[in-house]
């Protein structure tokens, strides 16, 4: 393994909170106040580790199991995600099953966590969970299939950064749709406006805050971090379909995709200060859209 492969990994590791910090004071300045500090998430994660976790009599260790497991999860995701020209370190042919299947184990995690507690208020929120996992699950996994079978490969790494994007033709239509499903993944897969808001605490609007309701303490820490992270994974695979190969030394195309990154959490930062939350009854509509765009941008790629 090139030992190149573990800087991507290692600035997923210690960068990814700061996109939600970004996200944060983006906010704040376009609402005309200075939001709260770049490094938030960084002092919230380590106040977190330093704090004791109280559990329910009713939990049991499938509760206190569910954050070590997002977490770990998460970290095997950032693996398998390359970042600029960099591949992931555990890269291999086939990796969009396990990336897919990464996701989903968090989902899973957190959702038999919640109705552990035996709480019909986080009962009613692994349910909004599961919903939005039916529809983002099969439209992670084609628009992962669709970047294979355009660059004609069988490693999620090998299939990025696609240049095909810029090239147009039927590649790029595809490309452009596959673009436009991540961004809606993200923003659900990141519990973002306009499909959730991780800053409310209303019982009629929470998902992901509802999951995370009844841990405390270096589990919540270990959720915000997983949090982040998959944040990361998806942005990179975002910033993999924009970013072309640009001709330079690897570490200045790395820092590129870095720089990317950090734009894109100000552009959702943007975004969400633009943009109410959608209905619950439309975010459905809305997610099956995306994973229309990506069976479309599939077939497209085959024909």
């Amino acid at each position: 393994m090139d030992p190149r492969m573990l800087v991507g990994t290692a600035l997923g590791l210690v960068l990814s909170p700061l996109l939600l910090g970004l996200i944060g004071r983006t906010k704040g300045l376009l609402a005309g106040r200075r939001g709260p500090p770049l490094l938030q998430p960084y002092r919230d994660i380590a106040k977190l580790l330093h704090k004791g976790a109280v559990y329910s009599t009713t939990t049991t260790a499938l509760f206190r199991a569910a954050p070590a497991i997002a977490l770990a999860a998460s970290v095997g995701a950032l693996l398998l995600t390359p970042l600029g020209p960099l591949d992931g370190p555990a890269a291999m042919s086939g990796d969009l099953l396990v990336l897919a299947g990464l996701l989903v184990l968090v989902r899973c995690a957190m959702v038999l966590a919640a109705l552990d507690t035996g709480s019909a208020f986080e009962g009613m929120g692994a349910s909004r969970e599961l919903q939005y996992g039916a529809l983002l699950e099969p439209t992670v996994l084609l628009a992962l299939l669709a970047l294979l079978v355009q660059a004609g490969v069988s490693s999620v790494s090998d299939a990025l950064p696609a240049a095909a994007l810029w090239q147009g033709g039927i590649g790029g239509t595809a490309l452009l749709l596959v673009l436009l499903s991540l961004c809606l993944v993200l923003l659900a897969e990141g519990a973002r406006v306009p499909f959730d808001d991780p800053a409310t605490h209303l019982e009629l609007t929470m998902v992901h805050e509802v999951l995370v309701f009844d841990h405390s303490g270096p589990d919540l820490a270990f959720l915000e971090m997983g949090r982040a992270l998959r944040l990361w994974v998806l942005g990179a695979l975002l910033i993999g379909v924009v970013l072309p190969p640009l001709g330079v030394p690897w570490f200045l195309e790395v820092a590129a995709a870095l720089l990317a990154l950090l734009l894109l959490a100000v552009g959702v930062g943007m975004l969400e200060s633009m943009l109410a939350r959608l209905r619950l009854i439309r975010v459905p509509t809305t997610l099956l859209g995306a994973s229309a765009m990506t069976l479309v941008a599939l077939v497209l790629l085959v024909r």
